[in-house]
């Protein structure tokens, strides 16, 4: 088993790294990749020493049969051709692909079968609120159709990457140093302290882009016409994201017969005893795999609805653990030997 990882440097990549070795992933040959300014450096992975290549259009991925690759949307697009020409699977991680027609979105505990089918040889790893929100609410929707989904999410620095996370632990130091923040580059404002209601781009509709993939996505993955209306924040927390979801079914669902489904659920951890102020947070989530879930409650508005809160590592389930089950699911069925 060759195996590549495209954006090694990255905290995605670095994620990558750690997963493959704690799931002893059946590797022959690693190969890393990153920028021109990443070339060269070296990260030792199951006790051998791995040093960065260029990534360039060339012959490199010969004989590679799994190419993982958190870079960026431009870096996939313009690399796609070259990593797959000799037939590896390429698994993205940049939103690049995942709307595509010919591309498969999959989460392993919804749509593993799903990956079976890539024309293209690309399988796209959804948005990482996206995922997190489809493990739960999928078993959910197993007992009766879930119509509408309202959320609001709140997600930590390292959404938008290791710099990002540096750039917070900076502003709290300026803070309590100089009483102000100078260092405002990853983030539209400053996030010390504070909150920000916007992740990505705004859209026409003054959606953003990271709410729109969490209505788009989860049509595709789930195979569903659901609804969603999200509102993406960005909070002051390190790492792990977290969401409040409302949901609307067919038929009134019970509190316990959510909770149980849940219970059987994989990659789903219930943590919800509110009565005794147990329920997940971000600490408890962080370098976890499964997604943490409690404050399970009917809502007061709605009969058919019911209300959840959820918290998730999102660069381990949220982005590098879901891509390398994808890869597991493929070795599994004999798809990728």
């Amino acid at each position: 088993m060759r195996v590549a990882i495209v954006g090694a440097s990255g905290a995605v990549g670095q994620e990558f790294l750690r997963i493959l070795a704690q799931r002893d992933f059946p590797i022959d040959d690693l190969l890393l990749f990153g920028s021109k300014r990443s070339a060269g450096r070296k990260y030792s992975f199951k006790g051998k020493e791995y040093t960065v290549k260029e990534l360039q259009h060339n012959d490199d991925f010969k004989g590679v049969d799994i190419a993982f690759t958190s870079a960026g949307g431009g870096t996939s697009a313009e690399f796609a051709e070259t990593i797959t020409k000799y037939g590896a699977v390429m698994i993205d991680n940049s939103s690049q692909f995942r709307m595509d027609d010919d591309v498969p979105l999959v989460v392993p505990e919804i749509n593993p079968e799903d990956a079976l089918k890539r024309p293209r040889g690309i399988i796209a790893n959804p948005n990482c609120t996206t995922i997190m929100m489809v493990v739960v609410l999928n078993p959910i929707d197993k007992l009766s159709h879930i119509k509408k989904i309202h959320v609001s999410s709140y997600q930590s620095a390292s959404g938008a990457g290791a710099a990002a996370m540096k750039e917070l632990e900076q502003q709290y130091k300026e803070m309590v140093e100089d009483g102000k923040v100078s260092t405002i580059n990853k983030f539209p404002h400053q996030l010390a302290y504070n909150v920000i209601p916007q992740i990505d781009k705004m859209t026409p509709n003054d959606y953003t882009k990271e709410e729109m993939k969490m209505y788009n996505e989860t049509r595709k993955i789930m195979h569903s016409d659901v609804r969603t209306s999200a509102t993406c924040v960005r909070v002051s927390s390190l790492r792990s994201h977290s969401e409040s979801v409302w949901f609307e079914t067919e038929r009134p669902l019970s509190v316990e017969e959510i909770r149980e489904a849940l219970k059987a659920a994989p990659g789903v951890t219930l943590v919800d005893d509110p009565q005794n102020y147990v329920y997940p947070m971000p600490l408890d989530s962080a370098g976890k795999d499964d997604v943490f879930v409690g404050r399970i409650r009917k809502d007061l508005a709605d009969d058919n609805s019911n209300t959840l809160w959820l918290t998730g590592d999102q660069i381990r389930k949220g982005a590098a653990l879901n891509a390398v089950q994808i890869a597991e699911y493929l070795i599994k069925v004999g798809d990728v030997k």
